[in-house]
């Protein structure tokens, strides 16, 4: 794979999709790849709430294609490696959370669980659904299923 990352690395298609290089990462990408896309939330929930959510829809559109391009390159269906999925599944996971360490740490760890765990229906579309669209679907589901535990914690907790 070293030569395989060198490529990944130059290539900035490949570069997105591995998560600036963490995907690379020989223990849990996925969980690496979500803490690299927590910097990046901090950057957007300062922006107009439509302006995230723009920013969020136009990643998901991009990594249908980042990431259908680097499977392809690869030979293979989410591969491991490809962390862009979880950006923007973290991203959706923060969608409207108030702002602070605690709540970015939660959505963290219920966005994590619940892609690791992969309940219904992610686990459905996990399985039927191939290629960039499936790689991207799983985890904007997460994602939204995530966000709703959020909300509902921020309504519980007042």
């Amino acid at each position: 794979m070293k030569t395989r990352s060198a490529e990944i690395l130059k290539n900035p298609v490949y570069c997105l999709a591995f998560g600036f290089g963490s995907g690379l990462s020989p223990k849990a990408p996925g969980t690496i790849g979500t803490m690299v896309a927590v910097p990046f939330y901090f950057l957007l929930a300062n922006f107009p709430i439509w302006t995230y959510a723009l920013v969020v829809v136009v990643a998901f559109f991009l990594g249908i294609w980042v990431c259908s391009k680097t499977s392809d390159y690869l030979g293979a269906h989410d591969h491991g490696g490809i962390v862009f999925d979880e950006f923007v599944g973290y991203w959706i996971t923060m969608f409207m959370a108030p702002i602070g360490w605690n709540w970015a740490l939660l959505g963290f760890l219920i966005f994590r669980l619940l892609d690791i765990f992969k309940p219904w229906p992610i686990n459905y579309i996990d399985k039927r659904l191939k290629g960039g669209l499936g790689v991207m679907l799983d985890d904007a589901i997460a994602g939204g299923m995530s966000a709703l535990c959020i909300q509902a914690l921020m309504i519980l907790t007042g």
